[in-house]
């Protein structure tokens, strides 16, 4: 089947009327701008038990001079370094930024004041040992680390999941299509319009309403899941009765 371009069949309107006729070419083309068919959404999503863990934490270090801050992340850092070794976390795993240094002011009494120079640095790390989360966290914060940013949960192969969800959204956008072409009295036809939704942004707010049982429920963000999810808007040519 050989789908023709929007602007080519705008041609052969313009060629098969003429610009006599453009009263009728122009509303050809709209029409092939904005088919009359079925437009449905789909939504599906695919759970998984996580396998690898994330953690974002920051050292920070203030003191009276740049050389002092340094020093002093630097030491906290190596001892941040063993205690991720302990866990098994090796060096190639752990993504650091450089140190990074700042002076430090504090507001008081209508006005700021130097207080110092912090040092610091943001790492990121990933462990498949999910059951030694809360031990790891203690250890770097006891090692120096001063801030946890966050403890991401994931799970390796997403994107065979992700392509299962949305194998799962088009077969949802088709039922929801031919339950409309059957209340209508008519067929669904050949698909004119494929659309990628990505659910997490905020754009797809509009179709979240149509999600039906597909949407995220409180459920499906239970601990010890991750969830994938995947949307699309299927355009239909109808083919009659």
């Amino acid at each position: 089947m050989y789908l023709a371009s929007a602007q080519s069949v705008r041609w052969l309107a313009y060629r098969e009327h003429g610009a006599e006729d453009s009263l009728v070419g122009s509303a050809f083309m709209q029409m092939v701008e904005r088919p009359w068919g079925i437009t449905a959404f789909g939504a599906a999503s695919v759970k998984a038990l996580p396998n690898l863990v994330r953690v974002r934490f920051k050292i920070v270090r203030l003191e009276q001079t740049p050389a002092a801050a340094f020093e002093a992340a630097r030491t906290a850092v190596r001892a941040v370094r063993g205690a991720l070794r302990e866990h098994g976390i090796a060096d190639a795993a752990v993504e650091g930024s450089r140190l990074d240094l700042k002076t430090a002011t504090e507001y008081a009494d209508g006005s700021r004041r130097f207080i110092g120079y912090q040092c610091q640095a943001a790492f990121a790390v990933q462990s498949g040992v999910l059951d030694d989360v809360e031990p790891l966290l203690i250890d770097i914060v006891s090692a120096g680390a001063n801030e946890i940013e966050g403890v991401d949960f994931d799970v390796t192969g997403k994107r065979e999941l992700r392509a299962e969800a949305r194998r799962q959204a088009v077969a949802a956008a088709r039922a929801k299509a031919e339950l409309y072409a059957e209340a209508a009295s008519v067929r669904i036809g050949a698909v004119l319009h494929i659309e990628d939704i990505d659910p997490e942004q905020p754009g797809a707010a509009r179709y979240r309403g149509h999600a039906e049982a597909a949407a995220t429920s409180a459920q499906d963000l239970a601990p010890g899941h991750v969830v994938v999810s995947a949307a699309v808007v299927l355009g239909y040519a109808v083919a009659g009765a």
